[in-house]
């Protein structure tokens, strides 16, 4: 169970460092734009990538 957890989580490091590593402007870009963005936008994006994410999740397990 700890080496899965391990190892999603590596997964989701790669993940997260792709675009930063192939194109930092873009990410500076996007970054800009989400901190602009209204929290509740961002809340409701959140939640909805989670509610995904477990689906997901409850689809392979």
């Amino acid at each position: 169970m700890m080496r899965d957890l391990l190892l999603a989580f590596a997964l989701v490091l790669i993940i997260e460092g792709i675009l930063p590593a192939l194109k930092p402007d873009a990410w500076r870009r996007a970054v800009e734009q989400v901190s602009q963005m209204p929290d509740r936008s961002i809340r409701i994006g959140g939640v909805f990538l989670v509610l995904v994410g477990a689906f997901m999740f409850h689809l392979v397990r």
